[in-house]
């Protein structure tokens, strides 16, 4: 779908020089001389290479949308993790390398959405939000309640969080899978 320059808004998907570019931030110019313009951040969504680009609003880019799909986690097996859509139960794998960091909260039978465009996988989403047992934190000192201090913690899937003093070894907590930080106690 063709937009014109000034329509791009931040999260929209365009084809820009014969790759796929995600808006990252646009900002709207209007210079005292001259036609006014979007100077727009795009991130590549192959290589994750940043270009910033204006675009005037007489131009127009293609506007892409992307396919969004429900997997089911399954399994890790020699660095490649093991997808299956829930409606057709066909299988497809992603490296672990793809996924990144955020690889390491996936958990057996968890829903991911998989963004793809022309069956090429391009980005993947995971719940906002993980249950995790802590596996090892330093124990509580008395009396160092004056500050609100927080204490490293190593959770089931090796990555470590700061928690606060009076969470313990062995309790299950929320973290957030975005900015990797503890939320609450669970449930």
């Amino acid at each position: 779908m063709k937009i014109n320059g000034n329509e791009i808004r931040p999260g929209n998907v365009i084809e820009h020089e014969g790759g796929l570019w995600a808006a990252v931030k646009v900002q709207h110019v209007k210079p005292g001389k001259g036609g006014a313009f979007a100077q727009v951040e795009l991130k590549n969504l192959v290589d994750g290479r940043k270009l910033n680009e204006r675009f005037r609003s007489a131009e127009t880019v293609e506007r892409v949308r992307l396919e969004q799909k429900d997997y089911q986690y399954l399994y890790e097996n020699d660095g490649m993790l093991t997808f299956m859509d829930n409606e057709t139960y066909e299988q497809i794998e992603l490296s672990r390398e793809w996924v990144g960091d955020r690889a390491a909260f996936l958990q057996d039978g968890m829903k991911v959405t998989v963004e793809s465009h022309e069956g090429k996988a391009l980005g993947i989403s995971l719940p906002d939000q993980v249950v995790l047992e802590i596996t090892e934190t330093e124990p509580t000192v008395k009396g160092q309640t004056a500050t609100s201090s927080y204490k490293p913690a190593l959770l089931e899937n090796g990555v470590r969080v700061m928690v606060p003093p009076f969470i313990t070894t062995g309790e299950r907590i929320v973290v957030d899978t975005n900015e990797v930080t503890y939320l609450r106690r669970a449930d």
